[in-house]
């Protein structure tokens, strides 16, 4: 007979609610959870399938099927009509089970006696954390408004088996975010740190799935969405300064909190039974499912909008999460899904970690927690589901793991390796103000990176010789609108007086390829790092590069200047923003403004058509500087964003350092300054090697600085070269392991 959704389904949620209130064992509720629903849907079986791993679905109650099947039945994630539902995360229903496609006979079950299936995922977020399943004899397919109720009391056990309300034996019953979990991500700044767990974003939790009064439940959803919807007008009259890209964006926002059928929909759900909390957080998590796996970028983004929006409702309904920042642990590691640079500053230096499910090794939370010197790991998938805040938690960046919740043995071994860091920094501290002179008496510069007014304490603290890269695309990325002239000139001055007199090295504006600036329109193209990007941006918007170059010149003020332009390919780009700085000198000359005292122009070399430029280039330019990261992946054509290619090349390859030697080669010839910078230059075996062949100076992260001035204070740099040329001499593929073995011996 027809199921009458708005009558049977609260009644079915009252009965619910009454055993889910009873103090009774988590067996035992769920026992009682499936035989309740099968007596109102009217059907032989109802089963629930909880995941006890990853891959692995456990039967942890039925009606209907037999008893001993139940914890000894289990399905492979995907594997018949139970893991198909699982995994593509959608409700299958059919009148004819067995002859249904990817059907698996279960004989322990005696299920063969039941033609029809419903299975209805259980999930929560986006996360599946089981399967609904009801059965019948009669072969027929379930009605939409069966189907619909279904989807409603899954709803229901996911919060309740979120809430640990079916707690027992054996792992499918395993308390939930309690265990011990690793998480294995890619590394984005090395480093290791211990704390507490700081959501950016805080789970908000629905303790109260069903509603005892509907109309009271409604008149609360009605009144959140008001108070949404002027929150989000009041976002749109605030952005007038903004442009039209990012206006329109917010228009979009504002649609989606308009909605009629999203709101509809919740209001159904409420009028079935449901708390307010609880039918926005199912409406989420259908529409996850919906558009999760959406092949159009435009989809997705609107996913992230709903998302976004759903949140900011049900915080509104429970006032949780609110000021979060007020709940900050001690010692916090920030978890997110991801995060945008100027969020991240906000938090400030208090951090001690950071491990995102999201993100690159280039991407602006990677830059500025190289800046900091905190440990972050990126793409730890799943992380932001499972943690919670004040969780105990455990940041590898070396190895890019997050320990959540780690066991004793685990805790004891990271704490013996955090003391072993800090004994060995101790040691750097005390060679901090000795040059990195080698055994045959060469001396390399080492440089620090940086981008941040906060690096610069780093400068002094950590023995660096000067800055080798000033990244100044942040000061633009951390912001709604163009900086103007005076505010990066002001900053400039600020940068240079904190340097005492030592030379830095800013980069021009480098953005494009994971670097967009909020204020500039995106460009849909299919693999932005070689495409429109740093100096190609500045050429072909000269007013802004203008506007950068003479906001260094004043900040000069008469003191000396060094600038390098970045991704520079090809000879005519670097005469062309060469061009550009003469304009910009000649205009401050016309304006009686003092000039820098020096002024070096320089180029980053970051991919090999540079390293083949005519002799005339290497004449003209006053340094040149390796840009490692960028140069490394476009040699191999290893995208360094791709964890499946990127590990596979090394920075010794022989063939890479010969093109390094190439480059030393026509800068020597040409007399031109010739630096390394990246992240290969703080790694010290490789800038060992570096200095070896013949580079004198090597930027890195001020962290980097000891370790690798303490191997280069220990070594002949001839005898390195002479270990190098031997392995290369004998085929190697990469001069790693000899030098490696060499040094067991030598430090």
């Amino acid at each position: 007979m027809p199921y009458r959704t708005e009558t049977e389904s609260r009644k079915l949620l009252g009965r619910l609610r009454q055993a889910l209130a009873a103090d009774s064992a988590g067996q035992e509720r769920l026992d009682e959870v499936v035989a309740l629903i099968a007596d109102s849907m009217e059907t032989e079986v109802c089963s629930i399938y909880l995941f006890r791993d990853a891959e692995t679905l456990e039967l942890c109650a039925t009606q209907g099927l037999q008893q001993e099947a139940v914890h000894q039945t289990r399905l492979r994630l995907g594997e018949g009509l139970v893991g198909l539902t699982a995994r593509t995360r959608r409700v299958v229903n059919t009148a004819n089970a067995p002859s249904a496609k990817g059907f698996r006979y279960m004989p322990e079950t005696g299920e063969e006696r039941y033609s029809s299936f419903c299975g209805i995922p259980i999930q929560r977020l986006g996360e599946v954390l089981g399967v609904l399943v009801v059965q019948s004899k009669a072969a027929r397919e379930f009605t939409p408004d069966e189907v619909y109720a279904l989807e409603i009391v899954a709803m229901v056990i996911a919060e309740m088996t979120e809430l640990g309300a079916f707690v027992g034996e054996g792992a499918a019953l395993s308390a939930r975010h309690q265990q011990a979990v690793m998480f294995r991500g890619t590394v984005a700044q090395e480093g290791a740190s211990e704390g507490k767990v700081f959501l950016h974003e805080p789970r908000v939790v629905v303790t109260n799935p069903i509603s005892e009064d509907p109309d009271t439940e409604l008149a609360r959803l009605r009144t959140a969405v008001d108070q949404l919807r002027r929150s989000v007008d009041s976002m749109l009259t605030g952005a007038r300064s903004v442009d039209a890209d990012q206006i329109q964006v917010l228009e979009a926002y504002r649609m989606f909190a308009n909605s009629s059928s999203w709101i509809k929909r919740m209001e159904e759900d409420v009028g079935n039974g449901l708390s307010a909390e609880a039918a926005v957080e199912k409406e989420q998590s259908l529409s996850r499912a919906r558009l999760g796996k959406a092949a159009d970028p435009y989809m997705r983004e609107r996913l992230s909008d709903l998302d976004d929006l759903s949140n900011r409702l049900l915080r509104i309904l429970t006032g949780q999460g609110v000021d979060a920042r007020a709940d900050m642990p001690e010692n916090p590691i920030l978890v997110a899904r991801n995060i945008g640079p100027g969020e991240l500053l906000e938090y400030g230096k208090k951090l001690k970690g950071i491990v995102l499910e999201e993100g690159s090794v280039g991407s602006h939370a990677t830059i500025v927690a190289r800046a900091w010197a905190i440990p972050l790991v990126i793409n730890a998938k799943g992380i932001t589901r499972e943690a919670l805040n004040g969780d105990t938690i455990l940041v590898d960046g070396e190895q890019g793991i997050a320990h959540l919740r780690p066991d004793d043995t685990v805790h004891t071994a990271f704490r013996d390796k955090i003391a072993m860091q800090t004994r060995a920094q101790e040691r750097y501290a005390s060679i901090r103000d000795l040059p990195a002179t080698a055994k045959c008496g060469t001396t390399i510069s080492l440089q620090m990176n940086a981008g941040l007014m906060a690096d610069l304490p780093s400068l002094q603290g950590s023995g660096a010789e000067g800055v080798g890269l000033f990244r100044t695309e942040l000061q633009f990325l951390i912001r709604n609108q163009m900086p103007r002239r005076g505010e990066l000139s002001a900053l400039y001055s600020r940068v240079l007086k904190a340097a005492q007199g030592k030379r830095v090295a800013f980069r021009t504006l480098d953005i494009g390829s994971d670097k967009v600036l909020p204020y500039m329109k995106p460009n849909d193209e299919p693999n932005p790092a070689m495409g429109w990007r740093a100096i190609r941006v500045g050429l072909d918007k000269p007013g802004v590069l203008r506007m950068q170059l003479q906001a260094l010149i004043r900040a000069a003020a008469g003191a000396p200047l060094a600038v390098m332009f970045p991704f520079v390919t090809q000879t005519n780009e670097f005469r062309a923003a060469k061009a550009e700085m003469d304009k910009a000198i000649a205009r401050e000359t016309r304006l009686g403004l003092p000039l820098p005292a020096r002024l070096e122009v320089g180029a980053m070399l970051e991919t090999p058509s540079l390293a083949y430029a005519p002799d005339a280039f290497f004449e003209e330019v006053d340094f040149i500087s390796i840009g490692g990261n960028d140069l490394k992946q476009f040699f191999f054509a290893a995208d360094r964003e791709n964890e499946r290619v990127r590990k596979r090349y090394d920075t010794l390859d022989s063939s890479f350092l010969s093109f390094v030697q190439h480059v030393i080669a026509r800068c020597e010839k040409a007399n031109t300054p010739l630096s390394f910078c990246g992240e290969d230059a703080g790694r010290p075996v490789e800038a060992l090697c570096f200095a070896a062949l013949g580079l004198r100076t090597l930027s890195m992260r001020p962290a980097s600085i000891g370790p690798v001035k303490h191997l280069i204070r220990r070594v002949d740099l001839g005898e390195v070269r002479a270990v190098m040329d031997e392995a290369i001499a004998n085929g190697d593929q990469s001069v790693r392991r000899a030098v490696s073995d060499w040094l067991v011996y030598q430090v």
